[in-house]
């Protein structure tokens, strides 16, 4: 029986072998490690940078929602503050006109005038002085009431306060005031009788003691001769361009 022998530089040259071999794979294993770790590496960073971005995205879009509502409440306050103003003015306007309403509760007794005599005023015309305003007008024209209220004197000489008025006619109105209308070429209300502010009493004239056709107006404290104030600072503290 043969034995075989193997000798020593074989051994050593298999030992070597295996062990490039072996070294071989570790450097493949090791290589491969480092890929596997470098892709890994890189999608985490993918990953970081695509959720930083959604991040910024998510934030600008928050900003913009939040810019636009900020816009919108703007708008909406502005809005109330215009609404508000409107109302303000609207306010003010209603109350302006209901003052110049309140005004023009008392109007003009006849229309298209000249003044003439003034209250106050001497002259032979009159015993006294001049107790009232004329209103140089046609003969004929349109006399209205000043304001509203009740007829108390109506008729010749006066209506009871001298034959120097001629016919006329005395309205008693609230707050003991009264007016008187006289120099009338007609009257065309009765005593007792209520009327409205601007309605017709009467036709201008010239009777009585003048010296052409006119009418004379009064703002009285009582419905008799003597009692006579101002009526053109009265119209004009009631609103009337007189």
């Amino acid at each position: 029986m043969s034995q075989r022998v193997t000798s020593r530089p074989s051994r050593t040259s298999a030992i070597r072998t295996r062990a490039a071999v072996l070294a071989a794979g570790l450097g493949v294993s090791v290589a491969l490690g480092a890929g596997v770790a470098a892709a890994a590496d890189a999608t985490s960073a993918s990953t970081t940078a695509t959720a930083t971005a959604t991040a910024v995205e998510a934030q600008a879009a928050a900003q913009a929602k939040s810019a636009q509502a900020a816009k919108a409440a703007a708008a909406a306050k502005a809005k109330a503050a215009a609404a508000a103003k409107q109302a303000a003015a609207k306010k003010a306007a209603a109350q302006k006109a209901a003052a110049k309403k309140k005004a023009a509760s008392w109007v003009h007794p006849v229309a298209h005038y000249t003044l003439s005599a003034s209250f106050n005023q001497a002259g032979g015309m009159w015993s006294h002085r001049h107790s009232g305003q004329d209103f140089a007008v046609p003969l004929g024209t349109n006399v209205v009431a000043a304001h509203g209220g009740t007829v108390v004197k109506a008729g010749g000489n006066g209506a009871g306060d001298g034959p120097a008025y001629g016919n006329a006619i005395v309205i008693r109105h609230g707050n003991g005031t009264y007016s008187q209308y006289a120099h009338l070429s007609r009257i065309d209300v009765k005593i007792g009788q209520v009327v409205a502010t601007g309605q017709h009493i009467a036709k201008s004239g010239n009777t009585g003691n003048s010296s052409g056709p006119h009418l004379h107006f009064e703002i009285r404290k009582t419905p008799n001769y003597g009692s006579a104030i101002n009526p053109v600072t009265f119209l004009r503290a009631k609103g009337l361009s007189v």
